[in-house]
């Protein structure tokens, strides 16, 4: 089906397309269960605010375990008696395909969901959903293509072959900070090996995942394939992560909430996946390009307002070039536009919610207490452009050890902490020294840098003359406390099959029944 083709209306219960201004009446949205659109069983719902005005612009259901059950049910029923459970792989891919079609058709509408729940930049976002479609597409590509295989086992007589199976119901678990990109790097995988799934995404921006839900069904999806349900993590993602009929968990978050889905899942014995957090080094080396690593440096920090896991939250500099990088630094990033999302001009928009606006600001106050020498930015900006919105100035620290908080937690905000360093060893040293391995940064113009560092870098992703690039090609995930697993490449869709060894005798006679074979 071509995209000119697809029909892009919704249903007026569900969320309009209009980009709309928020002091209207917030929106009413509606869960997706088995194929139907739901309020909870309990009536309750909760709100959610628009990160640039500070407004409530939406109200969602307030799933507890009795909508979580029901939804896992019907994911389970799905998978196990339903017309997905009955597809080929081939089928699957050519719907992956048809939905890839019509997410292209309505990435305008995603995009502006986006924006108003987390008030990232519009920009972006729909740079964001006109990539979605190309997971679909190479997932769809790549359903068919897993292939078992039949082994030389070393028992005489015996045929033996390995086949790929699915592991059943997956619950994935979503941020706020880029919400459907990285839902659609656990669905889908998830859905090309032949899962069904019930996302549970953040309260903090669930909007846009309940629009993607309408395009499954516009895609033609059976029922019960995909199931959403809105709430916290407290009640809903809790009945999520124990529910005995979901056999893996896809969660990207903080390591503190990964690490309780890892202890809850472990109970079970279930199977989890976990995207989390960095402190993520940019090594800038003295005989680097300095306007190239400029720019890398606010790509991994100060785009997205920081709020991304593989942000270059710590810039080491050269002490050679250190001042020189500091200084164009703060030349560039002090004349950042910030203001409204939406504009096609702004380079930095609000934090996405009010507790992180409160963290942010908190260990700014932290480095400046630990002797960290604040450069630029470092407080709440009094701009008319920025209006009741929960924004930070882009924040600059330097004189900053790797001992100092602000160099060692998770800030996730528009804060940059510049550490100096003299030796090849010691920058290696520096970038190791921390219990997250997410990504890292490698700035030179040396072949032998470029080639021998990202072995000793203690990290998932590394960038050689770049940062935050990712690719559906690429596998993504981290090392220590950044996680467990991949997501992306072809990797990524075994996290999500079962090996099956399959031993086949043609002739059977047992020698002695009591010993192993």
């Amino acid at each position: 089906m071509s995209a000119a083709n697809i029909v892009t209306e919704t249903t007026p219960r569900r969320a309009d397309s209009a980009a709309g201004a928020s002091a209207a009446a917030p929106e009413q949205f509606q869960m997706y269960i088995d194929g139907a659109w739901c309020d909870a069983i309990s009536g309750r719902t909760f709100e959610t605010k628009n990160p640039y005005t500070g407004e409530v612009w939406a109200r969602l259901p307030q799933a507890d375990h009795r909508d979580v059950d029901r939804a896992v049910r019907a994911a389970h029923a799905a998978f196990t008696t339903g017309p997905w459970a009955q597809m080929t792989a081939s089928d699957r891919g050519l719907l992956l395909y048809r939905l890839a079609d019509v997410i292209a058709a309505n990435t305008e509408r995603l995009a502006d969901l986006e924006v108003r729940d987390n008030g990232k930049l519009r920009v972006e976002m729909l740079g964001q959903m006109k990539y979605l479609p190309r997971w679909f597409q190479y997932y769809g590509g790549l359903a068919d293509k897993v292939q078992g295989h039949v082994t030389p086992i070393d028992k005489k007589g015996m045929f033996h072959y390995i086949i790929y199976e699915p592991v059943g119901v997956v619950g994935a678990i979503t941020p706020w900070n880029s919400p459907l990109l990285l839902t659609v790097w656990k669905l889908a995988p998830a859905l090309a090996a032949g899962n069904t799934v019930v996302v549970k995404p953040s309260e903090f921006a669930s909007a846009s995942m309940l629009g993607l839900a309408e395009l499954f069904e516009q895609a033609g999806f059976p029922n019960g394939v995909l199931n959403v349900v809105t709430g916290f993590g407290h009640d809903a993602g809790a009945s999520l992560v124990e529910h005995p009929l979901v056999a893996r968990i896809a969660f990207t978050g903080g390591n503190v909430g990964g690490r309780k889905i890892s202890e809850a899942a472990a109970r079970n014995f279930k199977r989890v996946s976990l995207e989390l957090g960095g402190k993520s080094p940019n090594i800038v080396f003295e005989d680097a390009d300095l306007d190239a690593a400029v720019k890398g440096a606010i790509s991994g920090v100060f785009a997205a307002s920081g709020q991304t896991c593989m942000a270059g939250s710590r810039l080491l500099a050269h002490a050679s070039i250190h001042d020189e990088l500091v200084e164009r630094l703060v030349a560039r990033v002090s004349q950042a536009r910030l203001g409204d999302p939406n504009a096609p001009d702004t380079e930095v928009g609000p934090v996405a919610t009010e507790p992180q606006l409160a963290r942010v600001l908190e260990y700014i106050e932290v480095a400046k207490n630990e002797g960290a020498r604040c450069v630029l930015g470092g407080k709440r900006p009094d701009r008319a452009e920025c209006g009741s919105g929960w924004f930070v100035e882009p924040t600059i620290f330097t004189s900053v050890n790797n001992d100092m908080r602000i160099a060692r937690e998770e800030v996730f905000g528009p804060v940059l902490s510049v550490i100096k360093f003299e030796t090849d060893d010691e920058a290696v040293a520096i970038a190791n020294d921390t219990e997250f391995g997410l990504a890292a940064g490698i700035w030179t113009q040396s072949l032998e840098r470029a080639i021998s560092l990202p072995r000793r870098l203690q990290a998932g992703t590394v960038w050689v003359n770049a940062y935050r690039v990712v690719s559906y090609l690429a596998p993504f995930g981290g090392m220590k406390e950044s996680g467990i697993g991949r997501e992306n490449g072809a990797e990524a869709i075994y996290e999500y099959l079962e090996a099956k060894s399959v031993f086949i005798n043609p002739k059977p006679a047992i020698a002695n029944p009591f010993t192993l074979q």
